[in-house]
């Protein structure tokens, strides 16, 4: 089976996605990009390509347009780029923290590689925690990652994560220019990390204001009928209104945890997932029992981030970690959060 996970470091309990090498903590940036196998660059050279002149000699001719990107310790391609692409290097992204762990009270917490080192990032605990009621603890984190494979800009985002459950959920930053609520700096744009975290100064709000956002959730009780239509509408993008919906899908939906077969039927959109995620809010989840979980608003959104982060299917674990940050899943989980946000509107 084909892993994306190139390396990884990690302090503190096995992650929630079971991968890395663990450190003790307090250890040094350099030490962290020799554990979590960043400590390469990114170098480049110029396309060439071979021809043959009249006599059918073959020549190489230069195409000086593009650019290709490899590894310095192994030289393994990376990508084929334009002249005018900016490379974030791997410890560009650990270096980033540095103040941040030294001055500012963060701890990094994971770092590594993907995809052979087409992707890296690291995450790093802020220090914020809060609580919500029947001690459903959330950490604050941030995380950096960066690709040079044309998959992901340089991206900046403040994470949480419930204890009960490791399940992560991107902050957003309000008036920012993205509809995640991310930085994110393209790399036709030179990385300037000083920048980003002028940016990111307003952490303290967006934390106090995701929580703010999380305890209302948690107060606002659904029905059955409710967390159907919400998953209805998070999976198949339809309207949130049970109202709006054909009264005999609803009917399914709100019996899907207790007749699992009927959502292996093919008809059905997404059935298999609905079903899962119904149960998981219908008590089998983790921590789907604590008060500010059960039957609750926050709850149905907790089922979407476990179910992204846990049991969603994917090749394997990392590519599992790789779909719930960056892909298919962290856009599930962001659905999840604006459905479950108009709940409360």
């Amino acid at each position: 089976m084909a892993h994306q996970l190139e390396q990884m470091a990690y302090v503190g309990e096995t992650p929630w996605h079971g991968l890395g090498n663990q450190l003790t903590q307090n250890q040094p940036i350099e030490v962290w990009a020799q554990q979590a196998g960043m400590d390469w660059r990114i170098e480049s050279s110029n396309v060439s390509y071979m021809a043959q002149n009249q006599r059918g000699q073959c020549i190489i001719m230069p195409y000086e347009e593009q650019r290709v990107l490899y590894r310095s310790d192994t030289h393994t391609p990376l990508s084929v780029v334009s002249q005018r692409y900016q490379e974030v290097q791997p410890k560009e992204i650990l270096e980033f923290y540095r103040d941040l762990t030294e001055q500012s009270g963060f701890e990094l917490e994971t770092a590594g590689v993907l995809k052979g080192g087409k992707k890296f990032w690291a995450l790093a605990r802020t220090g914020q925690s809060a609580a919500l009621k029947g001690k459903d603890v959330s950490n604050g984190y941030m995380l950096l990652a960066t690709a040079c494979d044309g998959t992901l800009a340089t991206t900046a985002q403040f994470t949480s994560i419930r204890v009960v459950c490791n399940n992560t959920l991107a902050i957003a930053l309000k008036g920012q220019n993205s509809s995640a609520g991310v930085v994110k700096v393209p790399h036709s744009t030179k990385f300037d990390a000083q920048k980003i975290k002028q940016q990111l100064g307003i952490s303290v709000r967006a934390w106090d204001e995701h929580m703010y956002e999380m305890k209302q959730l948690s107060q606002r009780k659904v029905t059955q009928t409710e967390a159907a239509a919400y998953f209805d509408a998070v999976f198949n993008n339809t309207s949130l209104s049970p109202i709006e919906q054909d009264e005999g899908i609803i009917q399914f939906y709100r019996n899907v945890a207790t007749q699992a077969t009927k959502a292996e039927n093919k008809t059905e959109p997404n059935g298999r997932a609905m079903s899962k995620v119904m149960t998981m809010f219908n008590g089998h989840g983790r921590g789907a029992e604590l008060s500010s979980a059960k039957d609750t608003a926050y709850g149905l959104l907790c089922s979407i981030t476990e179910f992204c982060d846990h049991e969603r299917r994917a090749m394997s674990q990392d590519h599992r970690l790789d779909s719930a940050w960056f892909g298919a899943g962290a856009g599930l989980k962001q659905r999840g959060l604006e459905q479950a946000l108009r709940m409360i509107a």
